[in-house]
């Protein structure tokens, strides 16, 4: 027997993570399969709407796993990160408030 972790975020501020412990020739799609994510959120069509990953890594269903593997399943973006970032930034005001608002003594414009 083989044990890796599955973690997934269906919704905002949802979280799921369960440890499995699966057979040696186990899948990515066997693991997901033995986890009960589907009975837990049953609106929720994983094998379109999630990504699957082995720590950090793009893999495909088949995958096979390995013991000590985090299986990571995760959602589209739904904001550009550079566009969130850029609006976050605008919202901040003037360079001399948020990030800004403290300068080394001595230091640059902006550092």
């Amino acid at each position: 027997m083989m044990e890796v972790t599955l973690n997934c975020s269906p919704a905002a501020r949802e979280v799921f993570e369960q440890v499995l412990r699966l057979a040696p020739a186990a899948t990515l799609v066997d693991a997901v399969k033995a986890s009960g994510l589907s009975r837990r959120f049953p609106e929720l069509d994983w094998r379109h709407a999630l990504t699957p990953g082995i720590w950090g890594r793009a893999v495909e269903w088949e995958q096979s796993l390995k013991d000590g593997d985090r299986i990571e399943l995760c959602r589209p973006l739904t904001v550009d990160p550079k566009v969130a970032r850029r609006e976050r930034f605008q919202r901040q005001g003037a360079r001399g408030t948020g990030l800004f608002a403290t300068q080394r003594k001595g230091g640059k414009a902006g550092y």
